[in-house]
């Protein structure tokens, strides 16, 4: 039996998949809460602010960012060939480009951010 490279390429869509199901919930509610003026008392922005910019807080929000950006991607990949367009070499290659390239500015910015 031949090998596959498939569970390399299918890891970050099925890690990616599981994040936006768990956490991407999570952060739209916390966001409405904030915009409606009711933050939390552990969530204010200076508190927000030292997780982010913590040895933990920065794999954490690296990893929620990325695998979104890598499960969208795919999600879009299959939208789109659902929807007529045929030119999937094309289309992979640009969706997974951008992944690449905002996972990329995530960890760039993470990186260059002081720890609080």
């Amino acid at each position: 039996m031949a090998k596959s490279h498939k569970p390399v390429v299918w890891f970050p869509f099925a890690a990616g998949g599981t994040v936006i199901a768990f956490f991407i919930p999570v952060i739209v509610l916390l966001t409405l809460l904030a915009a409606l003026g009711h933050v939390p008392p552990g969530l204010g922005y200076d508190s927000l602010r030292a997780f982010a910019g913590s040895s933990l807080g920065k794999p954490i929000i690296f990893g929620v960012v990325a695998l979104s950006l890598w499960s969208s991607a795919h999600r879009l990949r299959c939208t789109c060939y659902d929807f007529g367009l045929r030119a999937d070499t094309l289309v992979a290659t640009v969706l997974y480009v951008a992944a690449l390239a905002g996972s990329l500015l995530v960890a760039v910015y993470l990186l260059g951010m002081p720890a609080a």
